[in-house]
């Protein structure tokens, strides 16, 4: 059923606007139409990174499941982990419609959605309503209205401290006016004290620490780049995921949709993001995790992020294009490239193209 995805499912999918088929894939994770992808496990593939082992380094970035409502059918696809998300304290409506857009031959997605989200209290119930069994992040963001932007990403943390295997921190998406003036260094520091502050305080009445990383941007300066490395090793952050979604609409071909507002996202995205992604694991050292994403489509280009510098990878976008057996094949092919490569562990393949990475010119 998930291989017949490319000639069957997604041309009827592609009949509907892209968000009216983004809730029909939701409904479709739901109803359990999709079966399990039933993966060999392989030891080689497992990571542990900020004190949690992930099973494979393969993961759901946040963008998809906004509502925390398929997190488990996201994990019997293949993922090693799902992010869910972004959350903000209060409901929110987001952005007008149309917001998100397929470029098809640029297997590329163009969105403003604005962190369109039913709120912490609908998503924290459904997630406590999960069985145990398998890492799932939530990412917390702030609404669009919000007097005090950093109060509501506290909130964030002290509303899922019990639900959260990790948190992301959501400062990058160009779709909330001012948001990504949160990477400014200033901003960032207070914003890292008071949400680190928030996650040890839960620590301490729970008894469970919970990684937090930070997500950023793909359009950042050098110098923004100098700044972010420098908060994130000052207040001993737990990782960081490189990257959001760019404002560039550089080398797109389909120049009828590139003109729309929003984030770019998917294939035209792989090479941006992964030189930001060697850039600041150059600046942060070998010991603080990256999670890499932009442009992941294949088991190849999945392990050059990780020989960019990634501990783990996410997706999102291709798999508007390649269907549910996307993170399965990935997985799979990730086990054949170590038969190729004769490693032990993939984790040994991180950085191993880090100085190419670091040459590109993007």
């Amino acid at each position: 059923m998930i291989d017949a995805f490319k000639t069957f499912a997604r041309r009827g999918l592609f009949l509907f606007d892209a968000e009216t088929a983004h809730g029909m894939s939701i409904t479709a994770l739901k109803s359990g139409i999709l079966p399990a992808c039933r993966l060999s496990s392989d030891r080689r593939l497992a990571v542990t990174v900020a004190g949690l082992r992930f099973p494979n380094p393969l993961g759901m970035a946040a963008g998809y499941d906004k509502n925390a409502e398929v997190p488990d059918a996201l994990l019997r696809l293949g993922f090693g982990f799902a992010e869910v998300g972004t959350l903000t304290p209060k409901p929110q409506s987001g952005n007008p419609k149309p917001r998100i857009f397929r470029l098809e031959r640029d297997m590329a997605v163009i969105n403003r959605l604005g962190f369109n989200n039913e709120g912490h209290e609908a998503a924290f119930t459904r997630l406590t309503a999960r069985r145990p069994g398998g890492l799932v992040g939530v990412n917390i963001g702030a609404n669009k209205d919000s007097e005090d932007r950093i109060g509501d990403y506290v909130l964030g943390i002290r509303r899922f401290q019990s639900a959260a295997d990790y948190f992301t921190v959501n400062i990058s998406s160009p779709n909330t006016p001012g948001l990504r003036d949160l990477q400014a260094r200033e901003s960032l520091a207070a914003l890292l004290s008071a949400v680190l502050a928030a996650r040890d305080e839960g620590a301490t009445a729970t008894g469970k620490r919970r990684p937090v990383f930070l997500k950023i941007a793909p359009d950042l300066t050098e110098e923004g780049m100098d700044d972010i490395a420098a908060e994130a090793l000052a207040h001993d952050l737990d990782g960081l995921i490189v990257s959001n979604t760019t404002l560039s609409r550089e080398g797109l071909s389909d120049a009828r949709l590139a003109g729309e507002a929003g984030g770019l996202s998917g294939r035209p995205l792989f090479e941006k993001s992964t030189a930001v992604l060697a850039r600041m694991r150059k600046r942060v050292g070998a010991r603080l995790p990256i999670i890499g994403v932009g442009g992941v489509s294949s088991a190849e280009t999945a392990l050059e992020k990780i020989r960019a510098g990634a501990d783990l990878v996410q997706l999102y976008s291709c798999m508007v294009y390649e269907g549910p057996g996307l993170p399965g094949s990935i997985v799979r092919g990730l086990s054949a490239l170590m038969d190729r490569e004769k490693v032990n562990s993939i984790s040994d393949l991180r950085d191993s193209r880090l100085d190419h990475w670091l040459a590109a010119k993007v």
